[in-house]
């Protein structure tokens, strides 16, 4: 078949520009408007409502990365970001496998990226979700972490012979921003018959693991997979495949981390002192260290109390992780055809919704004399950031502008 080459993009005045930022629907970035940056999208739009800024080539940047330098497989886990520019982006770049974990995310990767090899990596799963994953989706990979899940995925792809089937381990989450244990994950001597029953009807048989969210040791890896080797011994099983799992880090004003080359050359040593080097599969599923370098958001201050701004996006929109967990994000002031003084205070923000758990503490360095009118741009929230977002309150945004100036801040030297 012969190729149709890529059109070149139109040029966008600035009236499409406005109409472009105010069009409900999401839009394919070649569509979306293109600023040099944050600051200059401000000074051309003054937009009313929080805008989110793309960066296509930090997502470029950072899978590339991780497809030259993991000993193994890449595999992207959806949750992160599952925009579809973000899906193909990925793509593109030499990522073919994805980590999903519902029915609407398999649709979606099946829609966006047909040619995507699919694992179902949530360790518990509705039967019918099992159903259509095997029978209608031709997903081959699934994880568990029960021997009642197990039986749940035999019936449901009536006691298939070609499953790989991947066991959750529990392991120590101690250097991670986000412990992941507790929910998933099996040890001991229950994780010991699971390997065994699992080992019983698999193709192949797997082991995966997670040391958790934001993981800031990579020695955390060399633990887990000496942690999995043991119980596989145990067991007395074959095992075809490892999947190391995410906890890749990103970077943020509070939180940077070793060279991400650092946790592959860790990995690889670990890999092969545990005997997983050689003809085994071996994956890892990182989301956060390939996106979140990708976005950030434009939001304007609506009142300054002190040391506190009220801005019109918070933790029920983008700025969840800023919430609960407390991620302190990079931020810069913008206001247009004026400068700022050039002292910074720390300041907390809180969001536009009449709850009081809308609060984000921070602490954000930003310029002293910031009023009332100014804006902010928040890096580092190309993860999670537009996927957390909710529509509490009649607060939503989905006004979208690709840039292209680098992140704010950057472990690949964007």
């Amino acid at each position: 078949m012969n190729k149709i080459p890529h059109a070149k993009p139109a040029r966008v005045n600035r009236n499409q520009q406005f109409l472009l930022l105010n069009n409900p629907l999401p839009l394919k970035p070649s569509a979306l408007p293109k600023f040099a940056s944050a600051q200059d999208l401000v000074e051309r739009m003054k937009p009313s409502e929080p805008v989110h800024c793309l960066r296509p080539h930090a997502i470029k940047t950072a899978t590339k990365f991780f497809v030259s330098a993991f000993p193994g497989q890449v595999m992207y886990a959806v949750k992160t970001n599952p925009e579809p520019y973000v899906l193909k982006t990925i793509f593109k770049a030499g990522v073919r496998h994805f980590d999903v974990a519902s029915l609407a995310e398999i649709e979606l990767v099946a829609r966006e990226c047909p040619k995507a090899m699919m694992h179902y990596m949530h360790p518990v799963k509705s039967r019918e979700s099992i159903l259509h994953a095997y029978h209608k989706f031709g997903i081959r990979s699934f994880s568990l972490d029960s021997l009642d899940e197990l039986k749940k995925i035999q019936e449901m792809t009536q006691h298939a012979k070609d499953l790989t089937l991947y066991i959750r381990l529990s392991i120590p989450n101690d250097h991670a921003a986000y412990s992941l244990q507790g929910k998933f994950g099996v040890q001991g001597e229950e994780a010991v018959t699971l390997l065994r029953a699992a080992r019983d009807v698999a193709s192949k048989l797997g082991v995966c693991f997670h040391v958790g969210s934001q993981c800031m040791d990579p020695a955390d890896y060399r633990v887990a997979m000496a942690k999995t080797r043991a119980l596989i011994d145990d067991a007395g099983v074959a095992v075809e495949s490892v999947d190391v799992g995410g906890g890749f880090p990103s970077i943020y004003p509070d939180l940077a981390p070793p060279s991400l080359q650092g946790y592959m050359d860790t990995i690889r040593a670990a890999l092969d002192e545990n005997g997983f080097a050689g003809g085994m599969d071996v994956f890892c599923e990182p989301g956060r260290a390939l996106v979140a370098e990708n976005g950030s958001v434009v939001v304007k201050v609506e009142l300054r109390k002190g040391n506190a701004l009220y801005i019109n996006d918070g933790v029920y929109g983008s700025l969840f992780d800023a919430g609960y967990p407390g991620f302190v994000y990079p931020t810069r002031a913008i206001r247009p055809l004026e400068s700022f003084s050039g002292e910074l205070e720390s300041f907390k923000l809180f969001g536009p919704t009449c709850d009081s758990l809308d609060a984000m503490k921070g602490p954000f360095m930003l310029p002293a004399d910031i009023a009332e009118g100014d804006w902010i741009e928040i890096g580092g929230l190309g993860a999670y950031g537009q996927t957390m977002r909710t529509k509490f309150n009649g607060f939503f945004s989905d006004k979208q502008a690709e840039v292209a100036d680098a992140p704010m801040l950057s472990l690949f030297g964007l």
